[in-house]
């Protein structure tokens, strides 16, 4: 699997298969903005996304893009461009769901966190403490592991784990950064231990030999953040609906993918990976990191909210990690970011607390990035909000 953190670009693929040159008139536009908090003319930078969006699209063979931008922690423009599929050509709207990838963790983290708040879990216990099983046996550094440690990539685990690479601890934990999908999956098997349910039924087997049972995590974080928060379209299953309403993934050929998620797919790589979003629904999300309303059922304590976007382990000089966030130092103050990389799907969000803005962007082509960029590079968002990708 892709190594998640990195958001670098390979435009040195072919771009091979049908011509997109039809879907320059595919877009959907809404909330023609004002000026920005910071001073950035909003319509005109999105006015500029709409001009070159569908250019960008072509060149890179991607058949959609779907984004929003939040600004002064309100929903300000979203738009819609391309088509979901390549059989069906039907054009993306606001409605259309998307795989958001490693962007889901940022999701999770906060349901986590606030599971840290109800006293369910505490950021520094070892996770051992929770549960009697044991992920890996004969290291005595598991017992060190703790939910601050997999929400800051600092558990010590590989990202992923496979037949010739057996999932192992290959650092003390807390010592430096390693980014592990692994961690996040050990903290989502200790929540259900201690929120949910496993369907003993129904079972699989993953990397390594790996056996993953169905688990309630879908239902566990609608009733957690989506439902709260208003994600009316987001959830971690694949589901009737999304026959009409999917972003179908397709690899850089543009040939179309075939993925459904169940049940246990949920329980192995919902945590890390597999949140079905809209740029809309995430942008509520988004909201409430950006512009945090007072504690409640849902919501985070300011404390808690405090610890999440607050630097944990240093990586370069101009980023470090958060709880569930990259933290990007600039020059004009900290960007919130984390990627989305799955077959088929690349997605990017961005987030400034000082300014209360940012934004997501959906993509359903294994050269998404190729488009992400070009739009994160474009003069109006570089001054809107500056965001590094490679």
């Amino acid at each position: 699997m892709t190594d998640r953190r990195r958001f670098i670009i390979d435009s040195g693929r072919a771009a091979i298969g049908f011509s997109l040159l039809p879907l320059a008139g595919c877009s959907r536009r809404d909330f023609a903005p004002p000026v920005s908090t910071n001073g950035t003319a909003l319509a005109s930078v999105t006015a500029d996304l709409e001009k070159q969006i569908p250019k960008w699209l072509e060149q890179a063979n991607t058949l959609a893009l779907s984004m929003a931008i939040v600004d002064d922690g309100k929903l300000a423009w979203r738009g819609a461009f391309g088509v979901r599929d390549a059989a069906s050509r039907a054009p993306v709207d606001h409605e259309t769901v998307f795989e958001a990838g490693s962007v889901s963790k940022t999701v999770f983290a906060y349901a986590a966190l606030k599971l840290c708040d109800r006293g369910t879990l505490d950021l520094d216990t070892p996770l051992t403490k929770y549960t009697p099983e044991r992920v890996i046996a004969g290291d005595p550094r598991l017992d060190l592991i703790t939910t601050r440690h997999v929400l800051s990539h600092t558990t010590g685990f590989q990202n992923w784990r496979s037949k010739k690479e057996p999932l192992k601890i290959h650092f003390t934990p807390g010592e430096r950064f390693g980014y592990s999908g692994e961690g996040y999956n050990y903290l989502q098997a200790v929540i259900s231990r201690l929120t949910g349910r496993t369907e003993a039924s129904d079972c699989k087997t993953f990397e390594d030999g790996l056996k993953v049972c169905a688990t309630d995590f879908d239902a566990f974080m609608k009733s957690q953040v989506l439902v709260p928060f208003a994600m009316a379209s987001s959830g971690y299953l694949w589901v009737d609906a999304y026959n009409e309403r999917m972003a179908r993934p397709h690899d850089a050929s543009g040939r179309q993918l075939d993925r459904k998620s169940t049940p246990v797919d949920a329980a192995r790589y919902g945590a890390a990976g597999s949140l079905h979003t809209t740029p809309s629904d995430y942008a509520r999300f988004l909201i409430e990191v950006v512009d945090p309303k007072p504690e409640d059922a849902f919501r985070l304590s300011a404390g808690t909210w405090k610890n999440m976007i607050a630097p944990q382990i240093k990586i370069k000089d101009w980023m470090s990690w958060a709880l569930g966030w990259q933290v990007q130092h600039g020059e004009t103050g900290d960007i919130l970011t984390h990627g989305g990389d799955n077959p088929g799907y690349k997605a990017l969000t961005a987030a400034s607390i000082s300014r209360k803005s940012g934004f997501v962007i959906l993509t359903n082509s294994d050269r998404g990035f190729e488009v992400i960029k070009n739009v994160v590079s474009s003069a109006g968002m570089r001054q809107f909000l500056p965001v590094v990708v490679d």
